[in-house]
């Protein structure tokens, strides 16, 4: 059995924010206590980072139309003795997807941790 870090995206709505980094900041603020709450303060969570189709630069992954935000945000969590990444990637949305209802998960990156000696 091995430990993996999971990094997952989750889709967060933010309505009446007038700006981006407001929206980041609420969706970000919101994730976290929900996290809390169900004692999963462990799950670290940032904004997603999108780039852009003409330019390839680095974007924050938040759209803003009508004071309404889809704010892309990052969770990442460690899963310790997991069988496979597969059974990594099962066991961390159970968890987050507990805490947070109805918020749309994809798991983006399961890595193995190496083994200390």
């Amino acid at each position: 059995m091995s430990n993996y870090v999971v990094a997952m995206e989750a889709a967060w709505l933010v309505r009446d924010v007038e700006n981006s980094d407001d929206a980041i900041g609420v969706a970000v603020s919101e994730a976290g206590k929900r996290l809390n709450d169900k004692d999963l303060d462990y799950v670290e969570v940032e904004a997603g980072v999108t780039s852009c189709p003409a330019c390839a630069e680095p974007l924050d992954a938040a759209f803003l139309a009508a004071e309404t935000a889809l704010v892309g945000l990052v969770l990442e969590l460690t899963i310790f003795n997991a069988d496979s990444e597969e059974h990594a990637s099962r066991i961390a949305k159970s968890e987050v997807g507990g805490a947070l209802r109805d918020v749309p998960l994809k798991v983006i990156e399961v890595v193995e941790e190496p083994e200390d000696d």
